[in-house]
């Protein structure tokens, strides 16, 4: 945001008026008008690589909008390069591919996945779709991902499938999840939307379940406003995941000339993303280690900085473990307590910094009490998302945004702590 704000008076030109207003945006943890210095520093910006308006101009020209064309051809490509995945199909969001995956495993009323608390509402949703019940457990406070023995405790004769959350990047112990499958005889699925170009023990995330769902939301490390990918690793899913992802038809086979016509076959509906979304996400895939090294580069920064404050202040610095390679997707830190967390929170805002909390517990949720089950208490997630800060992290933050917001944070030590 451009300039001081300074006094504010509520009957000025409408200009002003709009630009105080922009500050105080009503969100849940930045409801009031509020003066800040400026310029504002924002949680997330989205990245503009730079041949995106070239390749926008192109689609444009060559009247082909719709999906499947050949930038999704050049995005696929460039996905399974960086998943190691043989098999990818993009969607129009993370959420279509969790649903797509839900479809593909053939789950019904009845049937239970075991997902973790602490996630986006659709990893449930995309059960919930089927009739199914998602069944929600705990998490390890080491990483903000999925607490495998809380999941291994939760398994019944019901249970069909885990959908294990690699928060912020950060997978649990992939060996020890798919002995636990392999023992149960349940299937894995993936929601890799964090974690883009990470990995567990060298191996990319994505590529140890059946299935795998990514996202290109615009907060995501890869974006496009909108999009997603399912990343199928079972090859006998491969046929009916495409069916399902054209409408419920076998066009894709048509559009490949292996049959003379196409008709409908199946449930399904429309999960492709057009050519113009998926131009977008050509330019982004192309510079991303452009843009992962940048991410990291804050990060790092972030996580040498902030090491002696964070134990004068008795906080939590997010830790990846040994196995892990974070693909710099959030910097967090666990404040000690849920008040300090709201008192950090607008000491951040007073000094014109949008940092935010995350999740709240599916478990408690109102749509998790209604169509889910949890077998057990989860009070790591319950703490994790009371103490949670994510500080703000995006490719093209300078290093003055970055110094910014390591000194708002030192300063922190010096506010009242209610």
């Amino acid at each position: 945001m451009p300039g001081d704000i300074g006094a504010l008076d509520l009957s000025a030109a409408s200009s002003r008026l709009g630009h105080a207003l922009s500050v105080g945006h009503g969100c849940a943890d930045c409801c009031s008008l509020r003066l800040v210095p400026a310029p504002w520093i924002p949680y997330s910006k989205p990245y503009r690589s730079p041949h995106e308006i070239e390749y926008l101009q192109e689609v444009l020209s060559s009247g082909q909008t719709h999906g499947d064309g050949p930038f999704t051809r050049r995005a696929s490509a460039l996905l399974s390069d960086i998943t190691s995945s043989d098999s990818v199909l993009l969607t129009g969001s993370g959420t279509h591919a969790l649903e797509l995956a839900s479809w593909l495993l053939e789950l019904g009323p009845g049937d239970e996945v075991i997902v973790p608390s602490f996630t986006f509402s659709t990893t449930a949703a995309s059960v919930v779709m089927t009739g199914a019940t998602p069944v929600f457990v705990d998490i390890d406070p080491a990483t903000g991902s999925m607490d495998l023995g809380a999941a291994e405790a939760a398994l019944t004769e019901r249970t069909r499938a885990v959908y294990v959350v690699h928060y912020g990047g950060v997978a649990p112990d992939m060996e020890r999840l798919t002995a636990i499958a392999e023992r149960a005889g349940i299937q894995i699925v993936e929601d890799n939307a964090h974690g883009l170009g990470a990995r567990w023990g060298g191996r990319p995330c994505g590529s140890f379940g059946a299935l795998a769902a990514q996202s290109f939301h615009a907060t995501k490390n890869i974006q496009c406003g909108e999009g997603g990918a399912l990343l199928i690793n079972d090859p006998s899913l491969r046929a009916r995941a495409e069916i399902l992802r054209e409408k419920g038809t076998d066009r894709s086979r048509f559009m490949r000339g292996e049959v003379d016509k196409y008709s409908w076959i199946d449930r399904g509906s429309s999960y492709l993303p057009s050519e113009l979304t998926v131009a977008v996400l050509t330019a982004q895939l192309e510079v991303f280690d452009i843009i992962q090294t940048q991410r990291h580069k804050i990060w790092d920064k972030y996580a040498l900085s902030l090491v002696t404050w964070a134990a004068e202040a008795g906080a939590v610095l997010m830790s990846p473990p040994p196995k892990v390679d974070h693909p710099a997707h959030v910097f967090y830190l666990l404040a000690p307590n849920a008040s300090t967390r709201t008192a950090m929170l607008a000491h951040l805002r007073a000094a014109g910094i949008r940092a935010t909390f995350h999740y709240i517990p599916l478990h408690s949720s109102i749509a998790g009490r209604r169509f889910g089950r949890t077998p057990n208490p989860c009070p790591a997630t319950d703490d994790f998302a009371a103490r949670i800060i994510r500080l703000p992290l995006w490719p093209a933050m300078t290093d003055a945004e970055t110094d910014r917001v390591i000194t708002a944070v030192h300063e922190f030590e010096l506010a009242p702590v209610s």
